[in-house]
């Protein structure tokens, strides 16, 4: 087997590291998100047509009669549509809204319902949100802290953290709507990239305990070109559905695709390169790893 030399371009994935982070959280700190109704309050409106809604005619009857910011979409059928309104709007209001749909469309408009979001709700959504994420990133440390290592645990997050980070930046610098798809999204990347991160750990771990003559760095390598067929496999197949479900699944659901095709990809290069950077920089030794003794037990006892 061809042992790829990974770690030999560490410095080099650290820069772009470090780069895509610091453009990420300056985005962040500047333009911020775009926040969804889910999380800045607003107004709901679903109605019904008596024939094929047309999205972009919408839009602009919306816009012409002031009613500024609206997101439209397809629900369900093609005659059925979500208008979302970034204000909060009575049902006489959302009546009105009605009429001049109907009235530009020259067919039927029927409302199915009008559902107003307050930002006190929104406030709380968001609060929730973080406090889930950074409750996720902590059981994760735990876990690996005690399934493999601490220093594994501080890889391990080191990258998760970084894979967020970098899919909220996209999020900020693209100015798509953050809602809470996208978030359950965030949650979803989360596991992906850890249990990603999980396979490279314990081949790294296993190969520490076995190549006794090998440093850090040529193990790491053997053990990320071990797990790299695997790995390629598993998120090539899984972004081919997300693509598809990202081009042909509807706005509905095109951030949460496109928040989990950004994750995908970060996290696949996180794995590799952030987790087993971490674990170098950590100064990863075969003692770290080194079977408990026994009484009794001799030491070449344990190793395989």
């Amino acid at each position: 087997m061809k042992v790829i030399n990974f770690m030999g371009q560490r410095k080099l994935a650290l820069a772009l590291s470090a780069l895509l982070i610091i453009a990420s959280l300056a985005s962040l700190a500047v333009k911020q998100l775009n926040w969804g109704l889910d999380f800045t309050g607003g107004t709901l409106v679903e109605v019904h047509y008596g024939d094929t809604a047309n999205l972009s005619a919408i839009r602009g009857t919306l816009d012409a009669g002031g009613y500024t910011g609206a997101v439209v979409v397809s629900f369900g059928t093609d005659r059925d549509v979500l208008i979302r309104l970034p204000a909060g709007y009575s049902d006489e209001q959302g009546n009105a809204i009605v009429t001049a749909l109907q009235e530009a469309a020259g067919t039927s408009v029927e409302l199915r319902r009008i559902e107003f979001v307050g930002p006190q709700v929104g406030d709380e959504l968001r609060e929730q949100g973080g406090l889930a994420m950074l409750l996720a990133l902590g059981l994760v440390m735990l876990y690996v802290g005690f399934r493999f290592q601490f220093k594994f645990a501080v890889g391990a997050v080191s990258a998760l953290a970084h894979d967020v980070v970098i899919t909220l930046g996209f999020f900020s610098i693209t100015n798509m709507e953050f809602d809470l798809t996208v978030l359950a999204a965030l949650l979803a990347v989360i596991g992906y990239s850890l249990n990603d991160t999980i396979v490279v750990s314990d081949r790294i771990r296993e190969n520490f305990r076995k190549l006794r003559k090998s440093d850090s760095v040529e193990i790491i390598n053997i053990s990320l070109t071990e797990t790299l067929g695997r790995t390629l496999v598993t998120s090539l197949t899984t972004l081919l559905v997300l693509a598809a479900l990202a081009l042909f699944g509807g706005e509905m659901i095109k951030g949460f695709a496109v928040a989990l095709i950004v994750g995908v990809m970060i996290g696949t290069y996180s794995s590799i390169y952030v987790a087993a950077n971490t674990l170098l920089m950590l100064n990863v030794s075969k003692e770290d790893l080194m079977i408990p003794v026994k009484e009794g037990v001799e030491q070449d006892d344990l190793m395989p």
